[in-house]
């Protein structure tokens, strides 16, 4: 790959906007990255708006806010990995010579829901019975804390980490450091998370503008380039399963890496799904950053910060920056061109040039995670 380049990009702090409607969380996040790329909005020849809960026709009542319509527009649903997935759509378009520029955004709001976990559907049989993201995830840190030896002060720093991390993003919706201490004395929620261990439900909204490489050069001196674009599924596994390895992003980091011709040891910055403490440190081991039943030993070395040897979730990832549903994978790149293009002010990256992201959806039954999106991006 490479012939596809970002060449623009935008978002809206996220938090909780109950007077907004979606389509007014998205056009100025659309209204960013089109002055962030300095081009004129009638060069943009498609679009493709990733929402799971954001209603129908998401990407044309966004655009009809501006004015930018008649154009084709595409909407994704795929759970937490909608925007990336339509990122994806994108990026392929370009690749076939469909169009030379493309606009991807990203957008939700939860806050319409009241608050609580995510709603899922209830004609799944493991949701009907009452499994919820919180409780799925704590069992796999269960797991893994009686398989590695996981302490809950090793599992807190992860909070810890990215809550650090938000507090120097003007975007992010949790921008308060918080103390291991803290973490572990917040709101009991799934043992054994705490309140602070798990990722904020809210608002909010992101848009990426790509092109081609030979247009790419019509307007930056500092594109950054698509290295790697990779959508997978879950394994449908009715039977036992290891809730330590996350078997979807075991394969999709792979598949990324051999289409990247790229490994571990090349990325120097990660944005991956962090939506619960013990979801970022499964996924050291997916993408390869350390062994398996070694991320507890990773985060406690400081290997992960932002100085570290591999800085993950600098923007504050899902814990600190918020998760709303469909705009997270887009808001993720949005992070990771701004480190390459070292424009992250005081979490940026120290020689930032190979980045990566990474949004997974789930909660259905027999399945690791529904779908899966990796990204791969260098200057």
């Amino acid at each position: 790959m490479g012939s596809v380049a970002v060449i623009g990009v935008g978002m809206i702090p996220f938090g909780k906007y109950p007077d907004r409607g979606l389509l007014d969380l998205g056009w100025p996040a659309v209204k960013a990255a089109i002055e962030d790329a300095g081009i004129d909005p009638k060069r943009i020849e498609a679009a493709y708006c990733g929402s799971a809960l954001g209603g129908m026709m998401a990407g044309q009542r966004i655009l009809g806010r501006i004015g930018l319509t008649g154009i084709p527009v595409t909407n994704v649903e795929n759970a937490c990995s909608s925007s990336s997935t339509a990122l994806r759509q994108a990026v392929m378009s370009i690749e076939a010579g469909a169009y030379d520029i493309v606009l991807v955004i990203g957008a939700e709001k939860l806050s319409k829901f009241g608050g609580g976990t995510l709603p899922l559907e209830e004609e799944d049989w493991e949701v009907s019975q009452g499994m919820v993201m919180p409780a799925l995830y704590a069992m796999r840190a269960q797991r893994y804390m009686h398989d590695f030896n996981l302490t809950r002060e090793q599992l807190a720093l992860v909070s810890v980490k990215n809550r650090r991390n938000g507090a120097f993003n003007s975007d992010a919706q949790m921008r308060k450091p918080v103390t291991v201490e803290e973490v572990l004395a917040s709101r009991p929620i799934a043992d054994p998370f705490t309140l602070l261990q798990c990722c904020p439900t809210g608002d909010g909204a992101a848009a990426i503008i790509l092109c081609s490489e030979k247009v790419a050069r019509q307007f930056r001196t500092d594109p950054v380039f698509v290295r790697a674009s990779d959508l997978t599924s879950g394994k449908y596994n009715p039977g036992f399963r290891d809730m330590t390895i996350p078997e979807i992003t075991v394969r999709g980091a792979a598949e990324a890496y051999e289409e990247a011709g790229l490994g571990p040891e090349d990325i120097n910055v990660a944005e991956v799904h962090d939506a619960f403490s013990i979801a970022e440190l499964l996924y050291y081991e997916a993408f390869g950053f350390c062994k398996h039943g070694e991320a507890g030993d990773m985060i406690a070395r400081g290997e992960t910060n932002i100085d570290g040897r591999i800085a993950v979730n600098p923007s504050g990832g899902l814990l600190a920056k918020g998760h709303p549903i469909g705009a997270t994978g887009a808001a993720q790149v949005v992070e990771i061109v701004r480190q390459l293009r070292g424009q992250a002010g005081e979490r940026q990256v120290p020689n930032a040039k190979v980045g990566l992201t990474h949004a997974t959806g789930g909660g259905i039954t027999g399945f690791d995670h529904g779908a899966c999106s990796i990204h791969i991006f260098s200057r």
